[in-house]
């Protein structure tokens, strides 16, 4: 009998230590193990992600350039479609074919861009009354919810290369972003979009919700103790001025060419214009817009996308002139009244060039040089420039010149907080060695004199030369241009360094000579289509030779000549000499600017710009 007893205190104490094991266990798994409390959370709950809305877009006056618009779209967690629903009545309701529901429900997991647990768009941009009707029937579909989004648009047909455009993310910037980004995310693609994504995007918000056996929710969980809210993103004010922009734009019609206006005080951007443009609302995230994009993309005759402003480098011509009228200063190779004789060309040995230098007054001075575009003044000053250090040693004396171009912002790009900026081009002596490297005894300072008249390889950007403009008005010094004015009102919120002066090395002095020679051309030389009267308006003509058709249009300029208010660069493709379009568009843009309206006696001009056709002449 005590040998049974002994028995079952035996059988008694080893269950009870298996009873202990399995409750430890038991703990171990629910309580103190995360992983299968974790697997176990998203058994029974829901993970819905809020997203922000897009901050919004203003002009420096406040008015409105880019709004939000709600997309709405229905989102899938693969794992949890009830295989028993009714998918007949679910294709009703969003107007797509049985087909259509198979391959977008399998062709993401199936592809490996998804986990199956985890949610992906299975619908994007559904229409609002379906978006409504789904949700009052959302329990009869298990897996399926709808999501609101925000995309862009845009009260204004203007500024569309500035402003940019939204895509969906890559999975390349994905695996970047450290967990910012998912598939179907909007990302700024290009313009301030793309340069203040981070400030414009906000931060997303995340519910955990509770589920029934019918995948209803039935409330948050932990009565929403871990729940955030979506946070919205930073409002901004851009530098343009809408109606100068609109105006510009309105000049450029049927035209190819680009216009930047900045404000000299400030390096701020008054107006930046490419031309041919397009109205930024056929690119918004609707069902119209990739037929949108590739009629864009396929206009390769007018180029449409083309920013020209920041990415076309263009040879700058005769504006050139005034730049290099302050370096030959600098250096001590002139004195603003040395007098070279022209007789409209320039001799170099039993050569002689003939640049388009028209019959004009012998120029006394640097200012009626630039009066008159004197080619053959200019030409001289180059000769002067490129033996500096001897007859032998040109290279020497063109990279001096390059240095001091590299002062003014050419070579490189001017620091614009923009998706792209094309740095342009100036060559330096590198460059000619390599050009002219199989030459006997290297290249010769004759080679490269059209330099000094802004043609040759020289290439600039419409902005490179709005800046060249701005340095010229300040005497010698300029902001770097920028878009952005304030976030949320802040003015001081903007980088820093756009607010730090750039100065460039030419003594204050040599600005006065070069300056009222620009005066001249307005008031008395190859611009006085941009003379306005009272406004005392400064600037240069170009007319930037083209080899396969016409000749290309350039202007630049300032006003008032004290206290500038507006530095402008104007670049019209094949539109002829600089005084017949690319002048007559800058004094107008500068008109309105300063005075808000054009005079009476110029609306004549105003219409001849507007209607003035150059697509059709060279196409």
């Amino acid at each position: 009998m005590e040998k049974y007893v002994e028995r079952q205190k035996v059988i008694i104490v080893f269950f009870s230590i298996c009873a202990l094991l399995l409750v430890y266990k038991s703990a171990e798994l629910q309580i103190f193990e995360s992983k299968y409390r974790e697997q176990a959370r998203r058994t029974t709950l829901d993970k819905r992600i809020s997203y922000p809305s897009r901050g919004l877009i203003y002009d420096r006056n406040n008015e409105l350039l880019v709004v939000n618009t709600p997309i709405y779209d229905i989102k899938a967690t693969y794992k949890k479609v009830d295989s028993e629903m009714d998918t007949v009545a679910f294709c009703d309701l969003l107007e797509i074919s049985i087909d259509t529901f198979s391959t977008l429900l399998n062709k993401n997991w199936k592809s490996r861009r998804y986990h199956k647990s985890v949610p992906f768009t299975f619908l994007s941009k559904v229409k609002p009354e379906t978006y409504s009707q789904f949700q009052e029937r959302m329990f009869e579909f298990p897996g399926f919810y709808p999501v609101i989004r925000n995309t862009r648009s845009y009260p204004h047909q203007n500024a569309a290369h500035t402003l940019g455009y939204l895509g969906e993310v890559d999975q390349r910037t994905i695996n970047k972003s450290d967990g910012k980004y998912q598939l179907g995310d909007f990302i700024g693609v290009s313009g301030v979009e793309k340069s203040y994504d981070d400030i414009l995007r906000g931060s997303k918000g995340l519910n955990y919700l509770l589920k029934d056996n019918l995948g209803r929710d039935v409330g948050s969980y932990e009565n929403g103790s871990l729940d955030y809210s979506a946070v919205s993103g930073e409002d901004i004010n851009l530098a343009l001025d809408l109606v100068l922009q609109e105006y510009g734009e309105l000049l450029m019609k049927n035209k190819k060419g680009a216009i930047v206006a900045l404000e000299p005080e400030t390096g701020e951007v008054l107006a930046m214009i490419s031309a041919p443009t397009y109205d930024p609302n056929i690119l918004k995230m609707d069902v119209n817009r990739g037929a949108a994009f590739n009629a864009l993309l396929s206009d390769t005759i007018n180029k449409p996308m083309l920013d020209r402003s920041v990415i076309s480098k263009y040879p700058p011509g005769s504006i050139f002139k005034p730049i290099f009228a302050l370096i030959a200063l600098q250096l001590g190779v002139t004195q603003p009244n040395k007098t070279i004789y022209c007789d409209g060309s320039y001799e170099v040995g039993k050569r002689g060039f003939s640049q388009g230098c028209r019959n004009h007054p012998t120029p006394y001075g640097i200012d009626a040089a630039l009066q008159w575009s004197c080619n053959s003044y200019f030409y001289q000053l180059m000769k002067d420039c490129l033996l500096l250090n001897g007859y032998d040693n040109p290279g020497a004396g063109l990279d001096t010149l390059v240095n001091h171009l590299s002062d003014f912002g050419l070579g490189k790009k001017t620091g614009l907080d923009y998706h792209y900026e094309n740095e342009g081009f100036i060559p330096d002596s590198k460059y000619y060695n390599r050009l002219y490297k199989d030459v006997f005894n290297g290249w010769k300072w004759s080679y490269i004199l059209s330099l000094g008249i802004g043609q040759g390889e020289l290439e600039l950007t419409t902005l490179q030369m709005a800046n060249l403009a701005a340095i010229i008005a300040n005497r010698g010094h300029y902001y770097k241009p920028h878009l952005l004015r304030s976030i949320n009102g802040d003015k001081l919120a903007i980088p820093t360094k756009y607010l730090e002066q750039q100065q460039v090395r030419i003594n204050t002095k040599h600005f006065e000579p070069v300056i009222n020679g620009m005066e001249k051309v307005i008031s008395q030389g190859t611009a006085t289509s941009a003379y306005v009267a009272g406004l005392d308006v400064c600037g240069k003509t170009g007319t930037s030779q083209n080899q396969r058709r016409v000749s290309h249009s350039v202007f630049y300029g300032f006003a008032p000549k004290v206290n500038p208010k507006i530095a402008i660069a104007v670049y019209v493709e094949n539109a002829g000499s600089g005084g017949a379009v690319a002048a007559p568009i800058g004094g107008l843009i500068i008109e309105k600017y300063i005075n808000k309206t054009i005079a009476k006696n110029r609306i004549w001009l105003q219409e001849e710009m507007i209607n003035r056709n150059l697509l059709v002449s060279y196409e």
